[in-house]
């Protein structure tokens, strides 16, 4: 791990390779096994019951059947998530040519409302841990593997492809000196 701005960072996250293919992927982050949806912020939470009014016309019937019995998000505060519906598909994800979208996202890119989705959906593969300062690291999980050749043939680094989410969560200034970090540092010297 290194350090930049107190943030730990996975020493993998530098020198990985990554650019969505969501044709192969089908949106899988989105759908994935587990039973729990996507971690959430406690200032995430407001969003959400504000954007749900907007958005839940791009639901299905399914899915608000589930929001209807089971609600919005799940969990104790400070360990809440989005709510999950067969142990699968966020409650927030809908079915658009058999890929899953993020009805938030939609409506955020429609100009409907103001917030894109959660954090840590916008920062995936990267994962957020808290214990004390945030621990960044990089969570590679077989749905990704086109994602992971797709960087890897047209270049793209995990750094760079996240360069929006990154801003968004710890600012332009942190950004900066993280990707100058990435991009200065040795791959001998990132090892773990």
């Amino acid at each position: 791990m290194f350090i930049i701005a107190e943030t730990l960072i996975d020493r993998e996250i530098p020198r990985a390779h990554f650019s969505c293919d969501v044709q192969s992927c089908k949106g899988a982050c989105c759908s994935i096994e587990g039973g729990r949806g996507a971690p959430l912020e406690e200032a995430e939470i407001a969003e959400i019951t504000t954007a749900f009014p907007v958005i839940r016309k791009y639901l299905s019937q399914e899915h608000l059947r589930v929001m209807d019995k089971s609600g919005l998000f799940e969990g104790p505060v400070g360990s809440r998530a989005t709510v999950c519906v067969d142990q699968k598909a966020c409650v927030f994800a809908y079915f658009e040519d058999g890929i899953a979208r993020c009805s938030i996202e939609r409506g955020y890119l429609n100009g409907e409302i103001a917030w894109r989705k959660p954090i840590s959906c916008h920062l995936f593969p990267i994962r957020v841990s808290r214990f004390g300062p945030d621990v960044l690291r990089y969570e590679k999980i077989d749905e990704c593997r086109a994602g992971r050749a797709k960087g890897e043939g047209d270049g793209t680094t995990l750094v760079e492809f996240l360069k929006d989410p990154l801003v968004r969560k710890y600012g332009k200034q942190w950004y900066d000196s993280f990707h100058e970090k990435c991009e200065s540092v040795p791959a001998r010297d990132l090892k773990a």
